[in-house]
């Protein structure tokens, strides 16, 4: 069965049993690749489950668990494109805005040579933009045409969230929580205020610095991230978004097709075999099968959850630390979930 073009994976792909999937989560972790890593199965008709290797702690050794929350990096953007969708239905804003109606002169002021009176709503949500991603005190390279190409971009869904204030007169963070976090009874999910270290239960976040010391940065303030990645969740709350997501549950028809509707990724430097929606990307696995969802990586944790176009079945995944290869790891996770041969 294929839906905008992407072959369904069906049910009889799924590979029975968990010692695969347990024998890769140890690889995730084995010679320094890691602190911990946690993943949680969902699947039609199945019982959860749910595998850990490594640590939550790195003094004291404590296992990592369910229940833990975890910063979710850039997947926050599945969670602010879906807010932007739901404001399109609701005609409080229209895909087609563009930048300068709701942001007038903001894109001019932090990126030179950019023009918002061409960007539209929907070219920051698919990463066509034109505008160059960004980190802190970094000076961004200069912008390109809208619509042109493909270039992965904080800076894109941090505006989004600025558009969402705008058109809402609420902040980005009630929104989330009222929109969908309380509908989904999502507890564990929300956007950090003034205090940035994860709620209680949390494993500990860890990076490496140039010379390869590895510091713990649990507490750091990453409120930069923002709208494009600066939130907290939990396996199984990610579990019910990405599943009400897929299934159709969050937005009316209209809004489900333009999030699923992708442009190319190639020769953006960025993650092999995607297409990039409206917040949430498909990526081909080697066997052909094409999941849905999204990945983030951030300071301290690196996070994927994907699933079949229909959210039958699911896999989220979190790890601990950041210094792992991120799409090596993860892919390695779900092919030998999703496809059949390994």
């Amino acid at each position: 069965m294929t839906i905008f073009g992407v072959t369904l994976l069906a049910a009889s792909l799924i590979v029975p049993g968990h010692g695969g999937v347990q024998r890769a989560l140890d690889r995730a972790v084995a010679g320094g690749g890691g602190p911990g890593i946690v993943l949680e199965l969902r699947g039609a008709g199945r019982a959860p489950w749910f595998g850990t290797a490594g640590v939550a702690d790195m003094k004291t050794g404590a296992r990592r668990k369910p229940g833990e929350h975890f910063r979710i990096g850039s997947f926050t953007k599945a969670f602010t494109g879906t807010v932007v969708l739901q404001l399109a239905a609701e005609r409080k804003l229209s895909l087609d805005d563009t930048v300068a109606t709701w942001l007038p002169g903001i894109v001019e002021k932090y990126i030179p040579g950019a023009d918002g009176t061409k960007i539209i709503i929907r070219q920051l949500l698919n990463h066509t933009s034109g505008l160059p991603d960004a980190l802190p005190g970094q000076e961004p390279p200069a912008p390109e045409t809208p619509g042109k190409r493909f270039i992965y971009s904080k800076v894109n869904y941090n505006l989004a969230g600025l558009i969402i204030e705008k058109a809402s007169g609420a902040t980005l963070a009630d929104e989330i929580d009222r929109r969908i976090a309380r509908p989904l009874h999502l507890a564990g999910t929300y956007m950090p205020g003034a205090v940035q270290t994860p709620r209680e239960p949390y494993a500990r976040h860890y990076t490496k610095a140039g010379d390869g010391t590895v510091h713990d940065v649990t507490d750091a303030d990453l409120s930069w991230a923002w709208a494009a990645g600066g939130m907290v969740s939990t396996t199984s709350d990610l579990h019910r978004f990405l599943g009400a997501l897929l299934g159709g549950r969050l937005l009316a028809p209209a809004q489900q097709k333009e999030m699923f509707t992708t442009v190319s990724t190639e020769g953006a430097d960025w993650v092999s075999n995607t297409r990039y929606g409206l917040g949430v990307y498909s990526q081909k696995l080697s066997c052909g099968v094409t999941l849905w969802g999204g990945g983030g990586y951030i300071q301290g944790s690196m996070s994927y959850a994907m699933g079949d176009r229909r959210g039958a079945h699911m896999m989220v995944s979190n790890l601990n630390g950041d210094w792992n290869d991120f799409f090596g790891t993860f892919t390695d996770l779900y092919e030998t979930r999703f496809c059949p041969a390994r």
